[in-house]
């Protein structure tokens, strides 16, 4: 996977904050808990965004191993404290969306514009997963997002200013799922998952000691 375009296309403007990892079944959770923990360490940022988007987060990953066909999948992240902006990027060279989608027979003959717009909607899976993690994602990108997109093969789903759109963009054999999130606005976590679970309370259990619960 080509490093170097990911980070000149979404991260030109980082810093040194920038960090990157790679995960396979045996380190995903390592990751994911190392990435958050990170970020629960920065008191500015809303610690409702983090309740949400580590539910997010994991979904996200856990996709890569799913639905690419391949066994490793990066992560790019980075956080700029002075102006409240969140990014992460997901990435791999698997088989892409519309290959993905395509296996189950609902969706066999599935354009790729097609797929990438269907691909965040609920209940949209290609029968190895719950269809729910791109639509959470999409959730919150309504809710603290300021630019959300899957990019696979020659598009990308984009949603920026609560709007989404289909663009023509350089291919990518695979899927990145890129996201920028304001961090001091203050959301509803339940809204993100549709109230289907309790993110709150998970991300409090696993990232919160006793002290900083008490001080929600």
């Amino acid at each position: 996977m080509n490093l170097s375009i990911l980070i000149k296309n979404y991260f030109a403007a980082a810093d040194e904050n920038l960090t990157i990892d790679v995960f396979d079944e045996k380190n995903i959770y390592d990751v994911y808990q190392r990435v958050v923990e990170v970020l629960t360490k920065h008191i500015d940022i809303e610690t409702t965004v983090l309740q949400a988007m580590s539910y997010c987060f994991y979904e996200i990953l856990d996709n890569v191993l799913t639905h690419s066909g391949k066994e490793l999948g990066t992560v790019i992240t980075h956080y700029n404290s002075a102006e409240h902006v969140l990014s992460f990027l997901v990435g791999d060279d698997g088989i892409g969306v519309q290959a993905s989608l395509s296996g189950s027979e609902t969706y066999t003959n599935i354009s790729e514009p097609d797929a990438l717009r269907m691909c965040i909607k609920d209940n949209i899976t290609d029968g190895k997963g719950m269809g729910f993690g791109l639509y959470s994602t999409s959730l919150l990108a309504r809710n603290a997002g300021l630019r959300f997109e899957v990019r696979s093969g020659n598009h990308a789903m984009v949603v920026q200013d609560g709007t989404e759109q289909i663009v023509e963009s350089v291919f990518w054999q695979g899927t990145v799922v890129y996201l920028q999130l304001r961090t001091n606005k203050e959301i509803d976590p339940a809204e993100v998952v549709a109230n289907r679970t309790d993110v709150a309370a998970q991300y409090n259990e696993t990232f919160l000691n006793k002290n900083d619960l008490e001080d929600l």
